[in-house]
């Protein structure tokens, strides 16, 4: 199989609501798609699917291997007696039968993985007491210690702090250039476009889907947004102003070629 994920003719219905309406999209080896729309397109029913957490009304999901998942925040652990290292340890059952002890070795390795994300020196922390960027960034080591090649990380850069925001943005880099794929949530417009190789814009069904610089288009910004996000194209015919009316979108300014 070429294609770490392939999507075909995806659809979910919660009893009469159609959540997501054939949706098929493939994802090969080394891409990061930024999965984009408004509230309600179905973006979280779909990382959903794609987990294997519910059964599609239609369509098939194929995947090379189980995806590692990084939430926006995992405020259940923030009640337990977990340190970061001991979160991110439990990326290593991933790995092995539960009942096998993890090993000293695949200690290293996570205190490895907490280095990577620049929390090395927060391995005794309890999680409670780091902050929420601090928290994104253990989730995300919790993911690399699985090994898996696919990843879905939900709103990953909402709302962190600075130094968060530039530690996953260059290990995205680096995890695109190992041949992983990512598959990541957002509504900041700006930063979709930055880190991604793929955009996919959502909303029930595809709207489009392909290269960003190809993707990104008024047109599809307006099927996309349709009520709640004003697109004005100005006299340079490659510049595009993106106005948020509602809570979709994260910044208001974006510049694109249609």
């Amino acid at each position: 199989m070429s294609d770490l994920l392939a999507v075909s003719d995806l659809t979910v219905r919660f009893g009469r609501r159609l959540a997501l309406d054939r949706v098929s999209f493939d994802v090969p080896a080394g891409e990061t798609v930024a999965v984009v729309g408004p509230n309600g397109a179905g973006k979280t029913t779909l990382f959903r699917a794609v987990l294997g957490a519910l059964e599609p009304s239609l369509g098939s999901i194929v995947s090379a291997e189980p995806a590692a998942y990084v939430p926006q925040s995992d405020d259940e652990e923030l009640d337990y007696p977990l340190t970061a290292l001991d979160v991110v340890l439990i990326g290593g059952y991933r790995r092995r039968p539960w009942y096998r002890p993890l090993g000293r070795a695949l200690r290293h390795e996570a205190l490895d993985q907490l280095g990577r994300v620049g929390l090395a020196d927060r391995a005794g922390s309890q999680i409670g007491e780091l902050s929420g960027g601090q928290r994104q960034r253990v989730l995300l080591a919790r993911a690399l210690l699985s090994q898996r090649r696919l990843l879905l990380l939900d709103e990953p850069l909402n709302g962190v702090d600075a130094t968060t925001q530039e530690v996953i943005v260059a290990i995205l880099a680096e995890l695109r250039a190992e041949g992983r794929s990512m598959l990541i949530s957002t509504h900041d417009l700006q930063m979709a476009r930055r880190i991604s190789t793929r955009m996919l814009f959502l909303n029930q069904s595809v709207v489009a889907y392909g290269p960003a610089d190809e993707a990104f288009t008024p047109e599809v910004l307006r099927r996309t947004f349709a009520g709640s996000l004003l697109v004005v194209e100005g006299d340079d015919p490659g510049l595009v102003e993106v106005v948020d009316s509602g809570s979709c979108i994260g910044h208001e300014h974006e510049h694109s070629h249609p």
